[in-house]
């Protein structure tokens, strides 16, 4: 089977209420979906919006208020620096030979967990676990529990930067907020790095040998995008921008659809990653995948490169998807994944 005829073998089956919104709203600009919610998938609309002011503290995922508690400047910024060590280290670690095949986007995500924060203890692994995404609830036991096993290793015992930093937490409601933040920002590092690259397979596996990771990436953030959806509340701000979107109205920008809006894309629908040898993913009208340019995810400048690292890694030991799986599904979760993907070596 060739390249293009692997491709097009595969079919996504989109949760309903996404595939409801591509087919009623693709190429639309401003368009109700609640008595109280407009959705936003015009290029132009979505610029003007998001310049008239930036998110406010309920609005960031991952910084926004803990138990009531907010997260300041300081913390964040802390947080941040501790990751993005521990990231950096991860990037200078030989890739060695793991066996990557399996179902895929689980496979890659234990990898990049232990890859990244090591060899944890239990109370930190459990916070980087996929299945705590089912429940709130279930993430708040785990961090509890966490909270509630109090002691500091010796300091010769691995820890990542990030875990290091939560065990200087004193108290157990200073450490229960401290691991509800671990996992506000270990996790997502591996959920989204995770969802991309197996994005990334199911649409263009198997790879042609002269197309740049970074081509790959940028057309599999504009097909499938892990964040699809940028919520803003309502504000008098947007009113002021377009008379459609009342005083009352929250804001729903929609990526997901300008990413494949035919006024912006030449054969929107298709996965043409030699397109960005043209285009600049920075610029090019209607394209957020890490938000936008005046707020960009705090995580994009370090979901890109350990992407990259993965990716390189399928291509290197010639992972592609299983000829045998045909359809794979897309569900309504938080980031947009083909999940269950069965990856074997070609």
């Amino acid at each position: 089977m060739t390249v293009s005829a692997a491709r097009k073998s595969r079919e996504i089956v989109f949760a309903p209420r996404i595939a409801d919104l591509f087919r009623r709203y693709r190429g639309e600009s401003l368009f109700r979906l609640e008595p109280d919610t407009v959705g936003v998938a015009g290029a132009g609309l979505m610029d003007r919006l998001l310049l008239s002011r930036r998110a406010n503290a309920e609005e960031r995922p991952t910084f926004k208020p803990v138990l009531g508690r907010h997260i300041t400047k300081t913390e964040s910024a802390t947080l941040m620096r501790a990751v993005g060590a521990d990231v950096r280290a991860a990037l200078g670690k030989p890739p060695g030979e793991p066996d990557l095949t399996g179902s895929w986007p689980q496979v890659p995500h234990n990898y990049l967990r232990d890859l990244v924060f090591g060899a944890e203890r239990l109370r930190f692994r459990m916070l980087v676990d996929r299945r705590l995404e089912l429940t709130p609830k279930l993430t708040w036991s785990a961090v509890t529990w966490a909270a509630a096993l109090f002691g500091r290793p010796a300091p010769e015992v691995a820890l990542s930067s990030l875990a290091r930093l939560v065990l200087e937490a004193d108290s157990f409601a200073d450490r229960r907020f401290a691991m509800y933040l671990y996992r506000r920002v270990a996790g997502p590092v591996c959920f989204t790095v995770a969802a991309l690259v197996t994005n990334a397979l199911w649409l263009g596996a198997p790879f042609a040998g002269d197309v740049p990771d970074e081509y790959l990436l940028n057309e599999t953030l504009r097909l499938l995008p892990p964040s699809w959806n940028i919520l803003r509340r309502r504000s008098p701000e947007f009113t002021a921008v377009d008379s459609r979107i009342g005083p009352r109205d929250d804001v729903l920008l929609l990526p997901l659809l300008s990413h494949r809006d035919p006024a912006l894309w030449e054969a929107p629908d298709e996965f043409r990653p030699e397109r960005w040898a043209e285009l600049d993913p920075d610029t090019h009208p209607g394209y957020l995948p890490f938000g936008h340019a005046t707020e960009r995810c705090w995580g994009r400048h370090m979901v890109l490169p350990l992407a990259a690292r993965l990716l390189a890694l399928a291509r290197r030991d010639g992972l592609t998807v299983d000829p045998r799986q045909a359809k794979g599904r897309v569900h309504l979760d938080g980031l947009l994944e083909v999940s269950g993907v069965r990856v074997v070596r070609s």
